[in-house]
């Protein structure tokens, strides 16, 4: 039985590799939406507020899809580094840079990205809609959220 146990780690492997292909098909998605938004400026800079504003909300959306490419990265090295390989850590400066020794490290690093892409959702909708009671409730409800996430965080400490 212990055999088995052991040897069951690397069913884990599928799942590295799923949340490493996410986050190269993530990646590539990346650069291409920001090739295709500098190829629209070389078209004419926006020169009125409406089309700023546009701007700013296609690049919050940018950086909103790379921080998930991102935490799929930290999902897919930190599975890596817990299950198959656990001395991976001291030979690889990406592993080291995250600090997640244990599988709690990992959730409170993924709690802790996961507050940075609601706070960049709410500035894509604010500076799509304005000042809105729509906005209001989604600020109040986010709010709610990201403060019981880090309640949580600070509780697993």
């Amino acid at each position: 039985m212990d055999r088995l146990f052991g040897s069951s780690r690397f069913l884990v492997l599928a799942v590295i590799v799923t949340s490493f292909v996410a986050a190269v098909i993530l990646y590539l998605v990346v650069l291409s939406i920001m090739f295709g938004i500098v190829s629209n400026l070389w078209g004419g800079i926006p020169s009125g507020v409406t089309q700023g504003k546009m701007l700013a909300v296609r690049l919050l959306k940018v950086l909103d899809i790379s921080l998930i490419a991102i935490t799929f990265q930290i999902i897919a090295a930190s599975l890596y580094r817990l299950f198959i390989r656990p001395s991976a850590l001291e030979a690889s400066p990406f592993l080291s840079a995250l600090a997640i020794r244990n599988f709690h490290d990992l959730k409170i690093t993924l709690l802790q990205v996961a507050v940075v892409i609601m706070i960049i959702l709410f500035l894509e909708h604010l500076v799509e809609v304005g000042a809105s009671i729509e906005t209001l409730y989604l600020g109040a409800g986010m709010s709610m959220v990201i403060a019981a996430a880090i309640w949580a965080w600070k509780s697993m400490k």
